[in-house]
């Protein structure tokens, strides 16, 4: 599932008006591409308007040097046809396009329009450089599609520019000098302990025998404690 920042950074970006790429990519293109079965076909049918390849920032449209893993950063802009948009439709569309990808999904109409970013991390694998390896997604909450925008930050290559790019989305702060694949490591530990105390709560609630309830209670405050460690 994707996974919501808390303390919310600006994530709508002004982005420079050379990356403009503007360019709408047939549904279908993408879903043929990537071979999408006959239920992610009607996802996309059905919950998706027009995908948009909105900027393309790249060592030629942003004069910052490409690095290995990020030699560019791609925005899609995809028009929903109403809020919701199952996870698969964004995977279909990064495992069709072989660079990262910030997505900012639109909804609405009008005064009514809003907006949000969403993003995996996303990789290159280390066994097989051609494949591509993605985290959970994260994501801004929904905003007026009228919300100033922040001017794109400031970055010394492509790869600090995406890492930059991706903190305004994160559920938790970064530690100091926590490298970026180690940070998303730990965000997406955090949701799998998260889980297991949602989970051991449950247990905890239908028990009746006294023993045990003394037992998962024990469990569970051992988990909130790794979860309170995994977060700070």
């Amino acid at each position: 599932m994707s996974q919501g920042a808390t303390a919310q950074k600006p994530a709508l970006i002004a982005y420079p008006k050379q990356a403009a790429f503007g360019r709408v990519l047939p549904k279908n293109k993408i879903y043929e591409h990537s071979g999408a079965n006959t239920r992610l076909k009607e996802l996309f049918v059905k919950q998706v308007e027009q995908i948009v390849w909105q900027y393309k920032l790249a060592p030629e449209t942003i004069n910052l040097p490409a690095r290995p893993g990020v030699p560019e950063i791609q925005v899609f802009s995809i028009q929903l046809k109403s809020t919701e948009l199952h996870e698969d439709v964004l995977r279909c569309i990064d495992g069709a396009v072989q660079f990262p990808i910030l997505f900012e999904l639109n909804q609405g109409q009008g005064d009514q329009a809003k907006t949000r970013v969403v993003a995996a991390y996303k990789r290159p694998s280390e066994a097989d450089a051609s494949r591509w390896v993605l985290s959970s997604y994260f994501t801004s909450n929904w905003m007026p599609a009228a919300t100033a925008r922040t001017a794109m930050p400031l970055a010394l290559d492509m790869a600090h520019l995406y890492s930059v790019l991706l903190q305004g989305l994160m559920p938790l702060p970064a530690r100091p000098q926590e490298a970026l694949p180690d940070w998303i490591a730990r965000i997406e530990q955090a949701a799998s302990k998260r889980r297991e105390v949602e989970k051991t709560q449950a247990r905890l609630a239908k028990e009746k025998q006294f023993n045990r309830k003394v037992e998962i209670n024990a469990t569970l405050r051992q988990l909130k404690i790794e979860l309170e460690q995994l977060s700070r």
